[in-house]
């Protein structure tokens, strides 16, 4: 995780609670920090494709033509951005 630093959060109860039965309260923190980033990751990401918007001439990259093919080639293209999925739970736990 590297470098840490503690901060002052306000979240509703329901949502902390939520929090801790999935993941323990012991991992909230864990929790909290890769969601964040993830979502940092995801702004950034519609950030760049705003600013990338009209640069490519239409119909030159075909799996781009409709809404439907163009979200089933971008999630070929970059891994899952889901740090707490299925697999990693049961790897963190194991270790």
């Amino acid at each position: 995780m590297g470098e840490t630093v503690r901060t002052h959060v306000v979240l509703p109860k329901r949502l902390v609670d939520e929090i801790d039965a999935l993941v323990g309260k012991r991992k909230r923190s864990e929790f909290i920090a890769a969601e964040l980033e993830a979502a940092v990751r995801r702004m950034k990401r519609v950030g760049t494709a705003r600013e990338l918007i009209g640069s490519i001439p239409a119909g030159a990259v075909p799996e781009w033509d409709t809404l439907e093919s163009t979200l089933a080639w971008q999630r070929l293209q970059r891994p899952i951005d889901d740090p707490w999925d299925d697999a990693t739970v049961r790897a963190r736990a194991a270790s």
